[in-house]
């Protein structure tokens, strides 16, 4: 045999390999369905990011042991926004593009959320967000037009500082206001928008607006302003980096009265970064308790607390409702198929979430109910719950 037909063998068996294998893949690719996961992973916001991510592989871990979703196992590609609104649309454009996933969940910060879905409405993915509230991600700001592959498990921010507004006026029973803003982001500025409505509405005033910006670390200045206006509370719809050290940093100059936020303060990073003492009479808004009596919530902590080590947060428990949600959408469509799944997101009603029960409605957002959390010494404690 000569040179030429022993090298003539070889490719032919090189190629019989390659087609061999390349039959391997495509029928394990038969047997998954892959859902893209986004979060923010590192920056800013890794704490929510982290915890979403988590609650999303139990979520998936859980389903994969009973069979799958139409039979099939569930595999994510991930990918990391960095904290930051242009790296969300980068995430999303390799999700979607680069990993071809037919949907995906994921994100906490308003501000990347909204950035990613323009990414995914332009390929007609669904996305179902975790924890974005700005009403802006699921409807269009120019249009007005509701987005159709955009969804949320969470509740939106006019109900959240309509809440807020509510506990002070009516529990705390407080009458002047000040609010701090954090005008690098889209959900502060709407969350501190929709609680001044609501605030006013029940009759509380006001009495000044202040603002900083993300990563800011000195915030001695303006509260010293704040603390010479004398007000009741101090709302802080902000996140828990900056939202523990404007706490911190107010007790420090003898400012006691109560500060009241949002969801964004949900990390036990904001413990770490106040201390236990300056956040007693400390309050904020959050889509979850992991204190909740319900069978549901006790089996999640339960497993949680076993694959994890410690409890879930807020956004563990949105993203295996995330997760959950997009699962029953494809069983219901029966068929790992964008439009399809689309479509029966937005059916969803009455989803026995750990969150409580969801419905969808015809904005693509979560009606469901909020709680209220109180910091003693350290500790989370649930204080209320708050129904639409």
């Amino acid at each position: 045999m000569n040179v030429k037909k022993i090298l003539c063998g070889a490719l032919v068996a090189t190629m019989g390999l390659g087609l061999l294998s390349g039959c391997g893949n495509e029928k394990k690719n038969e047997n998954i369905i892959k859902i893209g996961l986004i979060s923010e992973l590192t920056g800013n916001n890794a704490t929510y990011g982290t915890s979403i991510v988590n609650g999303a592989k139990l979520a998936a871990k859980e389903i994969n042991a009973k069979g799958g979703v139409l039979g099939k196992q569930v595999e994510f590609a991930t990918a990391d926004t960095k904290s930051e609104p242009a790296e969300a649309a980068n995430a999303m454009s390799k999700l979607v593009n680069q990993d071809k996933t037919a949907s995906v969940i994921g994100l906490f910060a308003s501000s990347g959320a909204i950035a990613a879905s323009n990414v995914s409405e332009a390929s007609k993915i669904p996305f179902v967000s975790a924890g974005a509230t700005n009403p802006k991600l699921t409807v269009d700001e120019k249009s007005g037009k509701v987005k159709q592959n955009t969804f949320r498990v969470c509740f939106i921010d006019p109900f959240q500082g309509t809440v807020g507004a509510n506990f002070i006026a009516d529990t705390l029973q407080l009458k002047k206001a000040v609010i701090l803003i954090d005008n690098s982001s889209d959900y502060s500025k709407g969350l501190a928008d929709f609680f001044k409505k609501a605030f006013i509405a029940k009759g509380g005033e006001v009495i000044d607006e202040e603002s900083y910006l993300q990563k800011d670390a000195d915030f001695k200045a303006v509260l010293t302003k704040i603390a010479a206006l004398k007000p009741d509370v101090i709302y802080v719809p902000g996140y828990y980096e900056e939202v523990g050290k404007i706490v911190k940093q107010a007790r420090e100059i003898g400012i006691d009265v109560p500060f009241v936020g949002g969801d964004g303060w949900d990390s036990p990073k904001l413990v770490e970064i106040a201390g236990a003492a300056p956040l007693n009479n400390t309050f904020f808004t959050n889509h979850y308790s992991a204190e909740a009596d319900n069978a549901e919530s006790k089996a999640f902590v339960a497993n949680y607390e076993k694959e994890y080590k410690q409890k879930p947060d807020a956004c563990a428990v949105l993203g295996y409702d995330a997760a959950k949600i997009v699962f029953d959408a494809i069983t219901r469509a029966g068929a790992n198929d964008p439009a399809k799944i689309s479509k029966a997101l937005a059916e969803t009603k009455n989803f026995a979430a750990v969150t409580g029960s969801v419905s969808l409605n015809e904005n693509h957002d979560a009606v469901k109910s909020a709680v209220i959390i109180e910091f003693k010494d350290g500790k989370q404690a649930f204080k209320a719950t708050v129904t639409p």
